[in-house]
């Protein structure tokens, strides 16, 4: 009797531990902000995180969360207060978003990733403006269909083997003590164990600027008030219009000058901005806006019966922007990609307008520093910054244009390698420079300013940040641009999607301000006399335009011995 008792206890436990292993489980592990992992990906990551960061900079992580023996319901995640001795990092500068995923339907002969869903944007957890939850992913029970606001942030699901992944950024205070500062993540599934995954901050001591040092222009985001059915001169555009500047700018780029400032326009084409100067003011200190664009002048016949107004009007945007001590990084976009004898034509004549109405005003064509056909002409005197793109760039033509006084800065679009009257074809046509599709690497963002540092590259173009087209064209759902170069000229997605009155950020979006927070550390260290050593480390991640390094462990690494080198020479 006493043998069936044993064997009945040693029954039950085997079947407590079955039944335990069966319960549903949260696997978490940290990965690093330059890899992307699909819902069904194998996560090779860390019990733990351990990041570090400069004073006034935001670095990123990510959580994975993965669904094992079940589905995980109702997951919350929160972050606790980073700490160090007396000084606490609070919960709000740590900031989650979820990792949605759109349809990546067909890609490119080029692309590195393949067709399927593949995550981009990044939802907050929280709304960031009333601070409400967002709530689950939102379905009609009776249709099966999404509802409005149907990305929801907090909680979330997991299917048994797929993954959740969690951004996370924390942005760290000027004020931080230099140190390493300990929290944790904590992700607590309904009726499941809650995991918390532990995370370590190092801070160095040094601050980066707040405003980006790297001359930037992405476009204006007017556009979306035809996408989301409001007029231009409504206050709830102008509310959502400010919060999109807002984001771009916590990005480090630099918002475009906004028409609900625009000033007054005289009958001779002056501008007048007795109306207009606190507004300017106040948009330039709120959003540390480095670079303003003078813009073209509104009128029909600039280069004919409004030549004169056309003139007054520059004149006079040049002459406000050098009484506000804004006028050396401002500049005049004047056309893009001339590609025709006409167009050269055009350009020069455009030239000669802006150097009659102020020498000063910086000239910029989308346009590579050679010529594209001797026959059409010559533009060096019609140009003072040119911005080929990234494929295009010749590293002795940029020399040559710098060493004149131009500035040379660079852009993409679409999937474009080096023409065929590039001077170094032959050497180059192999290539591939960075593509800014979703179907790219991450770091085919981050690497950009590398790049262009390499090069003595002094600004980054790109023609926008919220081109989704019409209101028919959803980019959650659609995000190929003219369906098929996937997230063209779309760094953001409309909140709407989300529940959100104001913009939703992406992956890729992220990994761009990683770059350009990584120019500051090269700014940072020429002032402390390191540009030795910033070339050679800078050399590293880009041997040359096409041989740039996509490893992507490799950038930071390189980052953190520039950190160590900036600390190095502290003055």
């Amino acid at each position: 009797m006493r043998e069936n008792r044993v064997l009945f206890c040693a029954m039950l436990f085997v079947l407590a531990a079955l039944t335990a292993a069966a319960q549903p489980e949260a696997v978490v592990r940290a990965l690093p902000s330059t890899v992307r992992v699909r819902p069904g990906d194998a996560v090779e990551g860390s019990p733990d995180a351990a990041i570090a960061a400069a004073k006034n900079e935001v670095e990123s992580f990510q959580v994975a969360v993965t669904a094992r023996n079940g589905m995980l319901e109702d997951v919350r995640v929160e972050a606790g207060p980073l700490t160090y001795g007396d000084y606490t990092i609070p919960p709000s500068s740590v900031r989650l978003y979820r990792e949605e995923c759109v349809p990546l339907r067909r890609v490119g002969s080029r692309a590195v990733e393949g067709p399927g869903l593949v995550p981009d944007p990044l939802v907050p957890l929280a709304d960031p403006y009333s601070g409400d939850a967002l709530g689950k992913v939102r379905w009609n029970g009776d249709e099966g269909k999404l509802l409005p606001g149907r990305f929801g942030g907090s909680p979330f699901d997991v299917w048994p083997g797929q993954n959740q992944v969690i951004w996370v950024d924390v942005a760290v205070p000027k004020d931080a003590p230099a140190g390493q500062y300990a929290g944790v993540v904590r992700v607590a599934p309904k009726d499941t164990a809650a995991v918390e995954l532990p995370v370590t901050l190092t801070v160095w001591d040094f601050a980066l600027p707040d405003g980006p040092t790297h001359e930037n222009h992405f476009g204006g985001v007017d556009r979306i008030h035809t996408y989301l059915g409001l007029a231009r001169d409504s206050e709830e555009f102008h509310r959502i219009e400010e919060r999109y500047e807002a984001l771009l700018a916590e990005h480090r780029i630099n918002p475009a000058f906004p028409r609900r400032l625009w000033p007054a326009i005289q009958e001779d084409g002056t501008a007048d901005f007795s109306g207009v100067d606190a507004g300017i003011s106040a948009f330039v200190e709120r959003f540390h806006v480095t670079n303003l664009e003078i813009p073209r002048a509104p009128f029909g016949d600039v280069l004919g019966a409004d030549r004169e107004k056309a003139k007054n009007f520059m004149r006079s945007w040049y002459a406000y922007l050098d009484s506000k001590g804004w006028a050396g990084r401002s500049y005049h976009y004047m056309l893009d990609e001339p590609n025709t004898p006409e167009q050269y034509e055009t350009v020069r004549r455009l030239g000669a307008l802006v150097n009659e109405a102020e020498p000063r005003i910086r000239r910029l064509v989308v346009e590579q520093p050679y010529t594209q056909d001797p026959a059409w002409g010559a533009l060096d005197d019609a140009i003072d910054i040119w911005c080929p793109l990234f494929g295009f760039i010749h590293e002795p033509s940029v020399a040559a244009k710098q060493a004149q006084g131009d500035a040379v800065w660079s852009y993409t679009a679409l999937v474009q390698r080096a023409p065929a009257y590039h001077p170094g074809y032959e050497q180059v046509k192999d290539d591939h420079p960075p593509y800014w599709q979703i179907h790219f690497p991450l770091v085919s963002y981050r690497i950009a300013p590398w790049l262009n540092r390499r090069y003595g590259v002094t600004g980054l173009l790109y023609w926008s940040t919220c081109y989704w087209g019409s209101p028919d064209r959803n980019p959650w759902d659609e995000p190929g641009f003219r369906g098929y170069w996937n997230g063209e000229g779309a760094l953001l997605y409309p909140g709407n999607e989300a529940g959100i009155e104001g913009p939703v950020g992406s992956l890729r979006l992220k990994s761009l301000r990683d770059g350009m927070e990584d120019y500051e550390y090269f700014a940072l260290l020429e002032q402390r006399g390191g540009a030795d050593v910033v070339d050679a480390l800078v050399r590293e991640a880009v041997p040359t335009w096409g041989t740039w390094n996509q490893d992507p462990g490799a950038l930071p690494r390189l980052r953190e011995r520039l950190a160590e080198a900036i600390v190095a020479r502290a003055p």
